[in-house]
């Protein structure tokens, strides 16, 4: 069974590069840009790893990140959030389990996706 991945960014280019590594690495990724309906995206697809845009339309990424961290139903869901504003040191503020800064490479994003889905 391949690990699912939601994968939530305004920017469309950034989201079908991070689909095209992940789909690569053999892991099923749903992307959107909506952050409207998250957590019910969320709830649905339930995947084995979230990865979110910090800055996005609507609810930001560590606003979102604290949604499902204080649901029950989610809250065992690793959480990264990419971001050109935060750093590791902004983790806990966040409450995600982990912090990759804008740009980034895919090797770090991988590296990162790998640590949280599979420990």
């Amino acid at each position: 069974m391949l690990k699912r991945i939601l994968v939530l960014d305004n920017n469309q280019l950034i989201l079908d590069t991070i689909q095209e590594a992940l789909l690569y690495e053999k892991f099923e990724v749903k992307i959107t840009t909506d952050s409207k309906d998250i957590i019910e995206n969320i709830q649905s697809y339930k995947p084995h790893l979230v990865i979110l845009d910090y800055k996005v339309s609507g609810p930001k990424g560590d606003a979102i990140c604290r949604q499902i961290k204080n649901n029950p139903h989610l809250n065992d869901t690793p959480v990264i959030i990419c971001s050109a504003y935060l750093s590791d040191n902004d983790m806990e503020l966040c409450g995600c389990d982990a912090v990759i800064s804008k740009p980034f490479g895919l090797a770090e994003l991988l590296d990162k996706v790998n640590n949280l889905v599979y420990s």
